[in-house]
């Protein structure tokens, strides 16, 4: 008996069911680095960028031990006695204090516009990257691939850094992704920014069509000073003044440098201002081992700014000091005040 055809439909069951079995046997396509190939989904699906030329960029990243090694040991683990001077130098002052002089008009306009003092930017830049010289040897692109996708400790953090930096418009960065250097962390540019805050807090203060943080003075100043404002900076406002425990003073134990009590709580916990302040002011404590013992800060809401742009205090109270000393310098006070201040 002759066999009878299948029908069209029985047909294109059965050869649906092969592909299905066939595709099922192959291997997976070899990742280079691990969650590669979920990452690229990620990103292609919410920005419509090409699959393979995703796939090309991070075959390109390679994953960098030193970077492992780097985070392993931050400045900020140090104590505030041998932390300070890594970053209060006569060099970096008087640096600090020609850079001002020689933007003034530029950061004056800016930090008017944003209502963010001045000496606080050029601080920033200076603690950063030495006023650009040193912006970061490390490839953007490897630093956030091995943090993110080799660092379980903050795997999480970092894998968003990544997917952010991947999913930015070219004209939010300083050139090719797979050409931007910076720190081991990933931040870019003179201000440090990561890709998160480059996305939120990044301006085209030059107004040529680009966000460029490593080249443009006025995307750099505007950039940081906006990142300020949108975190609560308040113009005029205080960063931190110096205290002094009495004998009895209250042990104070702060999770963040969130302001969270009037300075008059504090005072009556034992910690008095060594200047005239607001006694209903918001404050916060900060206790420090200094080089000749013990330092008490009150800090305020702009410290508190200060520490989003990296949380540990120490980094805040540098900021400040180094502010200050510019400040001092570049209208001719001279830097002996900051003695006082310390």
């Amino acid at each position: 008996m002759p066999s009878i055809p299948a029908s069209l439909p029985t047909r294109r069951l059965v050869a649906t069911l092969g592909l299905l079995f066939a595709t099922a046997c192959m291997p997976a396509l070899a990742e280079t680095h691990p969650g590669q190939g979920q990452l690229v989904s990620e990103v292609a699906r919410d920005t419509g960028k090409s699959a393979a030329s995703l796939n090309s960029l991070l075959d390109g990243a390679k994953k960098q031990q030193g970077i492992l090694d780097a985070i392993s040991r931050p400045a900020e683990a140090k104590p505030w006695k041998d932390y300070r001077p890594i970053f209060l130098t006569p060099q970096r002052i008087n640096d600090g204090i020609a850079f001002y002089r020689e933007h003034r008009a530029l950061l004056e306009s800016i930090g008017k516009q944003y209502g963010v003092a001045p000496e606080y930017i050029v601080a920033i830049v200076g603690v950063e990257t030495s006023y650009g010289r040193i912006t970061g040897k490390y490839k953007v692109l490897d630093a956030l691939v091995t943090l993110g996708l080799y660092y379980p400790p903050r795997a999480t953090f970092f894998r968003e850094q990544l997917k952010t930096l991947l999913e930015l418009p070219d004209n939010h960065l300083a050139g090719p992704v797979d050409t931007l250097t910076g720190s081991y962390a990933g931040a870019q540019g003179w201000g440090q920014f990561m890709p998160s805050s480059i996305r939120d807090f990044g301006v085209d203060a030059d107004g040529d069509g680009r966000i460029d943080l490593k080249n443009s003075l006025p995307d750099i100043f505007a950039s940081v000073a906006n990142y300020f404002a949108k975190h609560g900076w308040q113009t005029g406002g205080l960063v931190a003044a110096p205290a002094q425990a009495d004998g009895a003073a209250k042990p104070i134990a702060v999770k963040d440098s969130k302001p969270q009590w009037p300075l008059e709580q504090l005072e009556a916990w034992g910690y008095a201002p060594m200047q005239s302040l607001n006694p209903g002011q918001p404050t916060s404590l900060q206790s420090l081992q200094g080089a000749d013992g013990m330092e008490y800060w009150f800090t305020f809401q702009n410290f508190y700014v200060i520490t989003t742009y990296n949380r540990s205090p120490l980094y805040a109270l540098a900021v400040h000091q180094l502010a200050q000393a510019i400040a001092q310098g570049a209208n001719g006070q001279g830097t002996d005040r900051m003695e006082a201040t310390q």
